[in-house]
């Protein structure tokens, strides 16, 4: 029943936002559009014909877009994408997990694409260009650098008084990733050891081991078996020397699984 309802009340939207684009009401339209969450932007946008939700996109806040993006079927998402100023998008991109941008980037000419990456920021743009060092079928393609890393000989309460300092986590976070003072990665530590483990325990005498890293190259089939027979949240993907790159979160793996089926 309140499928039903949500259902009919995203129509009955998407009815208004046509008619007032038709009749030129354009102040109706943005008002409607910052009432609105981003994914219900999204949809609204997929539902759209083209050149309405050309429109659309212009009147909808920009420093939303990157969570619209976020949201967006991949046809959609290249289709405006490639209207917008490199400025425009570096903008977007802020906040985005670093293999979408990479995929957005993907979908662009080489000369915009390197605009778009000179318009970010230093720490940035050096996340995703190592995202687009890898090939796009690989775990080094479809990762993200978003980790949170701890030393194995601090305190747990030294730990908590980091997280609590950050303020949130990434994603999908269900471990931290230990590393020594090379970037080796060493084990990790669950949320749960870390919330009910005494706050004057060390770390490495609580962590488990880095037995189940993915290594860079590791096909994105691939990780999506291990995934599935692991029943994993998320795992830590290293290079060939053991150094922690970054992470694959299961929604990484699904969105990847998507990407490539809208390709076929």
């Amino acid at each position: 029943m309140a499928e039903q309802i949500e259902f009919d009340q995203a129509h009955q939207t998407l009815q208004e936002v046509t008619e007032a684009l038709e009749n030129g009401r354009f102040v109706f339209v943005r008002r409607q559009l910052q009432d609105m969450e981003p994914e219900d932007i999204a949809h609204l946008l997929e539902a759209s014909p083209r050149k309405s939700r050309e429109v659309l996109w212009q009147l909808t806040d920009p420093e939303d877009y990157g969570e619209i993006l976020d949201e967006l079927n991949e046809d959609v998402k290249d289709a405006l994408v490639s209207k917008m100023a490199p400025e425009k998008l570096a903008e977007a991109t802020e906040g985005m997990d670093t293999d979408d941008v990479a995929y957005v980037l993907r979908s662009l000419p080489d000369d915009v694409s390197r605009e778009v990456l000179s318009q970010m920021d230093t720490a940035d743009r050096l996340r995703v260009e190592t995202a687009l060092s890898y090939p796009e079928d690989t775990a080094g393609g479809i990762m993200n650098t978003d980790v949170i890393t701890i030393r194995g000989d601090v305190d747990v309460d030294v730990v908590l008084r980091y997280l609590r300092m950050k303020g949130e986590l990434p994603e999908a976070t269900d471990a931290l990733y230990v590393i020594d003072e090379e970037d080796m990665l060493i084990g990790h530590l669950s949320l749960t050891t870390l919330l009910t483990t005494q706050p004057d325990i060390k770390v490495s005498d609580v962590m488990d081991d880095a037995d189940e890293a993915i290594h860079v190259e590791t096909s994105d089939s691939d990780v999506a078996s291990l995934f599935e027979r692991r029943d994993w949240v998320s795992a830590p993907v290293v290079d060939s020397d053991h150094h922690l790159v970054g992470r694959i979160t299961i929604d990484d793996v699904v969105t990847s699984f998507v990407k490539t089926l809208s390709t076929l």
